[in-house]
């Protein structure tokens, strides 16, 4: 079961909306929570043993933490190796022994794990509960229901954003579902999945029809176009996704962080991961590049954790090398910045249009199945290549009235022009314009759903 399914938005959405408003608040969590169970068993009916488990142990070693001060360095030791392991087997165990069985020229066997849904997000949030545990930034959650509501609540369970424990700490005691919530959450659902029926779902289809070609036939134009469609089609993938369980959180009262701030108008490479997937990035900041000693040990130690930051953002996506290389990549533009470009100094317009050229390179690296497949591409994106045969003809199917279309309203829609009319039209002006459009968008989504068949978020896999 999945957010843009007719299941989810006629059936399940609904019905769970509906009964958590007629149930004393005091049954509420454990509603929810047995909800958000079944929403992830629907499509990992094993895996969600997997997760009670992992939220059990956690919840065990919070306890265990705050009974035994004296022993808490060494309970976050074992917590952390225990959450990283569990990572480690079910989603890194079949790419470490290949890269081994390279390195060595050996043949262990493979352990084809099926990779759990998800596993990555609620990992890091319950890791993020243990880190705050330990710094005393929260106190333990003695009611392992809240706390396994907090890991599982299935608006954000497979695909984020992050939450941090203490930014819902509080609503997971109490919290109010308000007609305004209800109206405002399903506003920004519906936003949401606009982003992803209408325009990651297009894009998506260009995309991977593109890079499905033979490298033989790859032009210089449809590497452009591939790398463009790919751009735009993560973006409002993912940021749909996030849209939809923000809206989600606010109809059951709670609240969660933005995840995306229109990262395609970021003026240097930091300045996009200070715009892209805000929650993952804060993550790293907080959990792992400040308790490295942040820059506050000397450019050298500095350098060494922005990369190491930089190489986990990478292998945190999956499990490929490209995935690395792309973190690796963005770290070592960042690096630059910092030592020899001063971007800050560049005329406006330039610093734009280079940081979208890097964050499209970059793109293309994470895209791509393979290093061949992404050097052609990029290679053919810098050396003039004519079209072959089958590349206009490709091009030609694809590059419809229609989709030109899509490619202009996806540039469109990429700028914060929501937040300019909010400038420019205070209060109240924008509230029956702004529902009457998403009125228009939940007709659009629903008549391309029932056109169309399902096609999955890209972050399900990470």
């Amino acid at each position: 079961m999945v957010f843009s399914s007719p299941v989810f938005i006629f059936l399940f959405l609904p019905f769970v909306y509906l009964i958590n408003g007629v149930l004393p608040k005091k049954l509420s969590n454990l509603f929810l929570l047995v909800f958000s169970l079944l929403f992830y068993a629907w499509g990992e009916p094993l895996y969600v043993f997997l997760m009670l488990f992992s939220g059990a142990a956690n919840y065990l070693l919070a306890l265990a933490m705050d009974r035994y001060p004296a022993h808490k360095k060494h309970v976050l030791l074992f917590t952390v190796l225990f959450n990283i392991g569990l990572l480690a087997v079910f989603k890194y165990a079949d790419f470490f022994i290949l890269s081994i069985n390279g390195i060595f020229n050996i043949s262990f066997n493979l352990l084809h794990l099926p990779l759990p849904i998800g596993i990555s997000f609620y990992t890091f949030q319950t890791l993020s509960y243990m880190f705050d545990v330990y710094r005393n930034d929260t106190p333990v959650q003695r009611k392992f229901l809240n706390l396994l509501l907090y890991i599982t609540f299935f608006p954000q369970l497979i695909a984020g954003p992050i939450v941090k424990y203490h930014d819902v700490a509080l609503e997971i005691e109490h919290r109010k579902v308000s007609l305004h919530g209800t109206a405002t959450g399903l506003r920004r659902f519906v936003v949401g999945l606009s982003k992803k029926v209408l325009l990651a779902n297009a894009m998506a289809l260009v995309a991977d029809r593109l890079y499905a070609l033979p490298l033989a036939e790859v032009s210089t134009f449809v590497a452009w176009i591939a790398a463009i469609a790919y751009l735009f089609q993560i973006y409002f993938d993912f940021s749909g996704y996030s849209d939809m369980a923000i809206g989600m959180g606010e109809m059951f009262g709670f609240h969660f962080k933005e995840n995306f701030n229109y990262p395609y108008i970021a003026s240097s490479v930091q300045d996009f991961w200070r715009r892209w997937h805000m929650s993952l990035s804060s993550w790293f900041r907080l959990y792992v590049y400040i308790p490295l000693g942040g820059n506050r040990k000397g450019k050298q130690r500095a350098v060494f954790n922005r990369i190491l930051v930089f190489f986990l953002t990478g292998l945190w996506h999956g499990a490929s090398w490209t995935f690395v290389v792309w973190g690796l990549y963005h770290g070592f533009f960042l690096l630059l910045e910092e030592t020899a470009f001063h971007v800050s100094k560049w005329p406006k317009v330039l610093r734009h249009f280079y940081t979208l050229l890097i964050v499209t390179f970059g793109f293309v690296i994470f895209r791509s199945e393979s290093f061949p497949q992404a050097l052609v591409l990029l290679k053919s994106m810098i050396v003039l290549t004519p079209n072959t045969l089958r590349a206009s003809g490709e091009l030609m199917v694809l590059m419809t009235p229609t989709t030109i279309g899509l490619f202009l309203i996806s540039a469109f829609a990429s700028l914060p022009i929501g937040p300019w009319l909010q400038r420019k039209f205070p209060g109240s002006t924008l509230e029956i314009p702004s529902y009457t459009l998403a009125l228009l968008l939940w007709f659009a989504c629903i008549l391309s759903l029932a056109a169309t068949t399902y096609n999955p978020f890209i972050y399900f896999r990470f």
